[in-house]
């Protein structure tokens, strides 16, 4: 790849070469991310746990290299949610998060209740805004061939925190042409090229 007559080749310190270069061009950039940084200094999130929530652990990574939270059905006591086949419902958390300007939570399915069950994420991933403050809410919907018990602190969904990037639309007569163009819904096919 060329960049400003200058060429890069991806690998290990692609990112860095890109960001030294695009510093000496005197273009306004954020510090590059860094892996270290992001595991020593976490970013901290007030939450509030709402009565029916009251007895359940906040949030936690399940595993030291975990991206998502595990998020927990927060029911009315004693009750049991049974999504039948095709079935979907807005389960309840019991959490409201406060979410910094910069930042969203993704809502994400869990991958064992996906595959073992065909319990997912109707919206996923669903967006929590940094500036709502209602109770967090999970769409799952069953795609599954049997139904599918839900109950009080049952690990349903994980969310990832993760940065946003705002963008300001221009409008134009015109974009510019590549070679792909318009082409979209399976253009490119499935067959592997040997």
């Amino acid at each position: 790849m060329t960049l400003g007559g200058r060429v890069f080749r991806p690998g290990r310190f692609f990112f860095m070469q890109t960001y030294r270069f695009i510093q000496k061009a005197g273009l306004k950039t954020r510090p590059p991310p860094s892996d270290r940084i992001a595991m020593t200094s976490p970013l901290s999130i007030p939450i509030l746990r709402l009565s029916h929530a009251a007895d359940l652990p906040l949030p936690s990574y399940q595993s030291e290299g975990a991206a998502g939270l595990d998020l927990m059905a927060a029911l009315a006591a004693g009750e049991t949610l049974v999504l039948q086949p095709m079935m979907r419902a807005l389960v309840p958390t019991g959490l409201v998060f406060q979410i910094p300007q910069g930042y969203e939570g993704q809502v994400r399915p869990r991958s064992g209740l996906a595959v073992k069950s065909g319990i997912t994420v109707l919206n996923a991933p669903g967006t929590v805004d940094a500036d709502y403050r209602g109770e967090v809410k999970v769409a799952l919907i069953n795609l599954g061939a049997e139904s599918f018990a839900i109950e009080h602190g049952m690990r349903i969904a994980q969310l990832v925190i993760a940065p946003v990037t705002l963008s300001v639309l221009v409008e134009t007569a015109e974009v510019d042409s590549t070679a792909r163009g318009s082409s979209g819904f399976g253009s490119t096919g499935t067959v592997t090229v040997k």
